[in-house]
């Protein structure tokens, strides 16, 4: 009767719009040095200030339909679709995890969503989110598991280690950076919440997903993105979720 009644999924389902609406606002501010919480969303096409009815995640959206009440303008796809990622994070958690872990696993989610969309739109890792995401990772372990922990440090220290001397490889071979200390850092995060044995599985899916999007990219836009800048956090984010979620990848 209690799984009918309150599943665990519930008040996460419940509170993932607004989480994402708070993510997109995060997304946007954060690598800009705006205030996030104590700050009125405007539009920024026209800068008036937004009313509470504005503000309704995806029913505001869809009621305006894609476009600013005051002055008409496209609003885009950002907001409401980070926000269906979010809803999407806790239907993954909810059928791929027990039901102690669904918490865990939908602030885990969230918080690659946030690390992963600043990455992909300003090329930049805040230490301010990948720094308490190692924490984050060990705490959860500490707590679930906590024979488990020097696995995870381990993890961590590896997740590190192996990005650092990926960039020192790529730098010797290429006389120019390709990858950055802030993808170490989230490396070390995911090494904090899959331990080392999840590590390889974690680089596997990111090197893959990174491929993958720089081949596609090359059909539409030409050789020229084959030598771009690819944010490879959003991989990295990827790999993480899936890792954490699933296990480790088994070799049969």
């Amino acid at each position: 009767m209690t799984l009918i009644l309150d599943p665990p999924w519930l008040w996460p389902l419940l509170a993932a719009p607004a989480i994402g609406s708070f993510l997109g606002a995060l997304v946007l501010r954060l690598p800009r040095g705006e205030a996030i919480a104590w700050t009125r969303s405007a539009c920024r096409h026209c800068h008036q200030r937004l009313a509470v009815r504005d503000l309704i995640p995806l029913i505001s959206w869809a009621a305006q339909k894609g476009r600013c009440r005051h002055c008409g303008a496209a609003l885009g796809f950002f907001y409401p679709g980070i926000e269906l990622l979010a809803v999407a994070i806790v239907v993954w958690a909810a059928v791929a995890l027990p039901r102690d872990l669904i918490w865990p696993g939908c602030l885990l989610g969230w918080w690659l969503i946030a690390l992963g969309a600043i990455d992909a739109r300003d090329m930049i890792l805040p230490d301010v989110l990948t720094l308490p995401l190692i924490v984050a990772g060990l705490a959860v372990t500490g707590l679930i598991a906590p024979d488990r922990l020097p696995h995870h440090v381990a993890g961590a220290l590896a997740g590190f280690a192996v990005i650092i001397l990926v960039g020192f490889a790529y730098r010797r071979l290429r006389g120019r950076d390709g990858i950055g200390l802030g993808d170490a850092k989230l490396a070390a995060a995911a090494g904090a919440w899959v331990a080392w044995t999840g590590l390889p599985g974690v680089i596997l899916i990111a090197a893959g997903s990174g491929i993958a999007v720089t081949l596609l990219a090359a059909l539409v836009s030409g050789d020229r993105a084959l030598t771009a800048k690819l944010p490879f956090g959003p991989h990295i984010a990827l790999g993480t979720w899936i890792i954490w979620v699933h296990g480790p990848l088994v070799v049969p």
